[in-house]
């Protein structure tokens, strides 16, 4: 009993012993938010690579692809049928996407992707990340007569924030107020021409009108500058079967690019969107013949695909795979069979992902077709987050060291100090295991009371992480987590029991290791030596 007094008094009363209790829960403190971060990222990055991967990507070494997709889906059905929950067809090759924003041409890089609509959704999380809650239960190509959410549908909140006004008024009903505007803007401009040069023939305006108005087309201001949406001159009408098209009534071929191509987030927290629904972009992209040529086409912003990871929504576009197949030349024109470059596999609930791969590799010819894992694909990314985080750890499992080495230090100290008291207990009859004790067990109460602060502290962090980062944000006036660089729009967090008992225990094992050498210095002391020792 005696033992546990002497612990709690010097505990109470011995302030040195305070900078070690600090530097342990730090250390644990410090560990706890790290692990929860990492760990959180590290699952967050896997789910939006794993939902728009699938499962298995089988595809070619070439972007010509391979012929009749029916007949490989066959075949993979063959090899590994009853491990296999559903099949879809991709083309995939880059491309170059620009629209117009205030008469100037924008430009983007990014991956164009084809894909059927009925079958993509079933083998990857593509429709849930679409702003359109109709294109959420089936995708369609087909532009929407508004209904776009205003509030980011992701959102963890009960009721999240409108961060997207643009997108209330976004579809038809934006694609015909522009349509309006630019006929009444064209026609005023027309009047104009009209007052000026009244003498001229029909037949000498019809070039100089061509000229104007492909000058105006590029240099007219935005109509909607005001509501903070940009400016889109719809082109003349291109002539189709005979007919002119009413860009009012119809549209192109259906496209949905990333959010992060067509959007950008004001400090206020409000996205200000480039384009929207309803708006076309032009993209430019290679053809599938021998040597490749670029062709370009127009399309229709018929949707947003958000993942929440910056680099997919900064970089990719779906557009109908029969569409990009008949612009690309993929289309035998004899037996008209297509071609596609890859399909998307997704596999039964509970299927061994690496299995099933090597028997895939081993009935396709390797030096023809590629059967990769989603892990394959982002194999790199994967394992550096993982030795990054092996490496975190143990270079702050460093900093409760030191704390060990603290303690160690404080407990000679005392030692040398309470030498005559030491000498004391043993002749009152004292056992060298009970002055041991002593020291052993203060040591274990400062693990105890070091650790317990950290796990509180780090959690603590863990849990109110994103507000302090808008904190901190809201006083340097700087970005402390860009999206652009660490992937998502808030930092992720997943705290793992497990992960926080480890670390709890290591910090005390720690704490009690730098206290058995001053124990053991202590119990050695001689009662006859010790009370000398003043």
């Amino acid at each position: 009993m005696y033992k546990l007094l002497l612990c709690w008094r010097y505990l109470r009363t011995r302030w040195i012993a305070l900078a070690s209790v600090v530097s342990v829960t730090l250390g644990v403190a410090t560990m706890i938010v790290v692990n929860a971060v990492m760990a959180g990222f590290s699952h967050e990055m896997q789910t939006r690579i794993h939902g728009i991967l699938s499962d298995l990507v089988f595809e070619s070494h070439s972007l010509s692809g391979f012929q009749d997709p029916d007949f490989h889906m066959e075949e993979i059905r063959k090899a590994a049928g009853d491990q296999i929950a559903g099949m879809t067809p991709t083309v995939a090759v880059p491309a170059m996407l620009s629209f117009q924003v205030r008469g100037q041409w924008v430009t983007r890089q990014v991956m164009f992707i084809g894909i059927d609509e009925a079958t993509h959704a079933g083998v990857s999380d593509f429709g849930r990340y679409l702003q359109h809650p109709g294109n959420r239960r089936q995708l369609s190509f087909h532009l929407r007569d508004g209904g776009y959410d205003t509030v980011d549908s992701q959102s963890d909140t009960a009721r999240p924030a409108v961060t997207r006004p643009a997108l209330e008024g976004a579809g038809w009903q934006h694609r015909r107020m522009r349509v309006e505007r630019e006929r009444a803007w064209r026609a005023q401009q027309d009047a104009d021409r009209a007052r000026t040069d009244d003498t001229a023939s029909n037949e000498d305006d019809r070039p100089a009108d061509r000229q104007v108005d492909e000058l105006l087309a590029a240099t007219s201001p935005s109509d909607e500058a005001a509501a903070g949406r940009p400016a889109d001159p719809f082109k003349a009408a291109r002539p189709a079967e005979g007919r002119t098209m009413d860009p009012a009534r119809e549209q192109f071929t259906g496209i949905v690019p990333g959010i992060g191509l067509a959007s950008f987030r004001d400090a206020s927290g409000i996205d200000r969107f480039l384009v929207l629904p309803g708006d076309d972009v032009k993209v430019t992209f290679p053809t599938a013949g021998t040597p490749p040529k670029a062709v370009s086409d127009t399309f229709t912003i018929v949707d947003f695909y958000e993942s929440k990871m910056s680099e997919y929504d900064s970089n990719f576009v779906f557009v109908p795979i029969a569409a990009l197949q008949r612009m690309r030349g993929m289309i035998d024109p004899q037996s008209g069979v297509a071609s596609v470059n890859s399909i998307q596999i997704k596999l039964r609930e509970g299927a061994d992902l690496d299995a099933v791969r090597d028997r895939l590799r081993r009935v396709f010819p390797a030096d023809i077709y590629a059967v990769s894992s989603w892990r394959d694909k982002q194999g790199p990314l994967l394992s550096a987050v993982d030795m990054e985080m092996s490496v975190l750890n143990i270079l702050l499992f460093l900093i409760i060291a030191v704390a060990g080495f603290g303690i160690l230090a404080i407990f000679f100290m005392i030692v040398v100090e309470k030498t005559r008291d030491i000498g004391i207990l043993k002749s009152l009859g004292a056992r060298a295991t009970g002055i041991a004790g002593i020291f052993l067990g203060y040591g274990l109460f400062l693990g105890l009371v070091g650790a317990g602060a950290g796990m509180a502290l780090g959690l603590a962090i863990v849990w109110n992480i994103n507000r302090i980062r808008a904190g901190v944000e809201w006083l340097t006036g700087q970005r402390v987590f860009d999206p652009s660089i660490y992937y998502f729009f808030k930092i992720p967090t997943i705290v793992e029991p497990f992960t926080i008992l480890w670390i709890v225990a290591g910090a005390v094992a720690i704490a009690v290791a730098a206290s058995v050498l001053p124990a053991l210095r202590a119990a050695r002391l001689h009662p006859v030596e010790a009370l000398r020792h003043e």
